[in-house]
């Protein structure tokens, strides 16, 4: 039996954007982690769907050469959960504002149930074209009225006046497609909790990280904490790190 061989490679920290939002809005954080000496990558997250995104984003991280500390933003906690079940390299997991389904829910059963959310009444519905020919589907974007106040309302007016309008539309599916297996059940997992988030909702948020076992750090903020409290937020995935790579990861 041959000796098995030992990946040297360092640690890296993926960063995954979640809906109405791009690998942009971690840029903050980006530059804090690499400041730190950590290796850092921000994939773009295709936002059309569970399996697909999730899909995508393991085919990423299988590509990434050592283990990777999974970091996700809100739909994108749902997306490096799943992911990760099909990435034998990820070690821990960083939920941040970030939804961690268990296997067979939906983001819009759980989001319902949420005293503090906002977001179901700022939604606007959209069409984008999917499958063959004229075939359409059902895809979401926040009013931009109502924007501020649903997704990032400790961030200046003149930031989030332009947010809106570059926000990207999310596919209906990403609400409506069941949860897969979820790699919280195997793997350590944190979770950054803005008290006052009015998109994904500080109770569900804070429900779901109990549930999965997390280590919860509060912070002051909204649902774009990584953006107004990058420093925080930082320093949360730093510890995470230190974790995973003390316990062999």
């Amino acid at each position: 039996m041959s000796e098995p061989t030992t990946n040297t490679a360092p640690l890296t920290v993926v960063l995954v954007h979640g809906a109405f939002a791009d690998a942009s809005g971690w840029n903050g954080v980006v530059e804090r982690l690499q400041g730190a000496g950590l290796q850092v990558a921000a994939p773009p997250n295709p936002l059309r769907g569970i399996s697909y995104d999730s899909a995508y984003i393991a085919s990423f991280l299988n590509q990434v050469p050592g283990p990777v500390l999974a970091v996700g933003h809100s739909y994108g906690g749902a997306v490096i959960s799943n992911a990760a079940t099909d990435a034998g390299n990820v070690v821990g997991l960083v939920f941040v504002a970030a939804f961690a389904p268990d296997e067979g829910e939906t983001l819009g059963d759980v989001a319902s149930g949420s005293r503090d959310s906002v977001l179901g009444t700022a939604q606007v519905s959209l069409r984008y074209p999917h499958g063959d020919r004229a075939e359409t589907a059902v895809e979401v974007a926040i009013d931009p009225a109502k924007f501020r106040d649903a997704f990032a309302a400790d961030l200046p007016p003149e930031q989030t006046a332009v947010m809106a309008v570059t926000q990207r539309p999310v596919a209906e599916l990403a609400f409506s497609e069941p949860s897969g297996p979820p790699a919280w059940k195997s793997l350590p997992s944190w979770t950054v909790l803005a008290v006052g988030d009015k998109a994904a909702g500080t109770d569900v948020i804070r429900s779901m990280a109990e549930r999965a076992g997390a280590t919860i750090t509060e912070v002051e903020g909204s649902h774009v904490i990584m953006i107004s409290q990058p420093q925080a937020v930082t320093d949360h995935i730093v510890k995470a790190a230190q974790a995973t790579v003390g316990s062999g990861g």
